[in-house]
Order: structure tokens, then sequence, then C-alpha cells
């Protein structure tokens, strides 16, 4: 079966993206995650990708963290779209704003071909961002896996 996902970055990058997920989370209470679609199934067609976004959101459990510092970087690869999600504890204090540069970095990788640098540089600015609202606690322990989550 033919992968979409091996056409645009390879295992390594998976590794890249990982390691700047643990790397951040070291410096915040926050959790992020990063979920790649392949493509929209057929009965997803018309479903804008924020609310494709939200059903992952909960799926992940993403909304379940202790503080509600849960974030999601959700991208349908073949579409090239994508959509920021910050669950309340986060959405509260930082607001659209930030969610926004954020998804303007994205483009602009995404449009120089430059995918996986896009979501590491992605990363990091939300890993800045929590890093300056939620600072580490001494009994924080991760609740999400750091692995990115590859879906069809």
């Amino acid at each position: 079966m033919h992968s979409i996902f091996y056409d645009i970055m390879n295992d390594d990058d998976l590794l890249r993206i990982s390691n700047a997920i643990t790397e951040m989370e070291k410096l915040s209470s926050g959790e992020i995650v990063v979920s790649i679609k392949e493509k929209r199934n057929w009965w997803q067609k018309r479903v804008p990708v924020r609310k494709l976004a939200e059903r992952e959101f909960r799926r992940l459990k993403i909304n379940a963290t202790r503080d509600h510092t849960g974030i999601l970087l959700y991208i349908i690869l073949k579409d090239r779209e994508f959509s920021v999600l910050a669950d309340s504890g986060i959405h509260d204090i930082v607001g659209d704003s930030q969610w926004e540069l954020i998804k303007d970095l994205l483009l602009k990788n995404f449009r120089a071909g430059y995918y996986c640098k896009g979501i590491v540089e992605a990363v990091h600015e939300m890993g800045r961002v929590l890093s300056l609202h939620f600072p580490i606690k001494p009994d924080d322990t991760n609740e999400i896996s750091n692995r990115v989550i590859i879906r069809p």
C-alpha cells in the first residue's frame, strides 16, 4: 500500500519531531501532541479541518490531562491543512492569536516543501509558549506519548 507520508517525510523526520516534543515538554507542564493524517476519508471530504482536529483531540484524550494543558497539532498531509488546538487551561490564558502565528509558520514552511522543519519549528514555538505560562512542576509526569501519531 502506498503511503502519502513517505512521499513527504521519513522515519528520521518522525524521530526529529518526537525529540522536539520531548525537549519542549521538559520546559513546561504542558503536553504537545502531533497527529498526522495522510488524507481525509471519503465521508470527511466536507468536514472542516478544525472539526476533524476536535475529534482527534477527544479521541487521544488530550482533554484529560491533569491541568488541561494539552495542545494538538493536527495535520492532513494530502490537503496540506492543519489545525492547532489547545485545551481550556492553555486557551483561557493564551487565546487564538498565538496559534495563528504557529499556523503562519507552518504554512510558510509547507509551501517551501519543508514539512519536518515546519513541524519542528511549530513544536518549539508551542513549547516556548507553554514554558512562559505553564512552567514545569516538580511532580510533572508525561501524560501522553511523545511519539508522532500517523493515521492513513
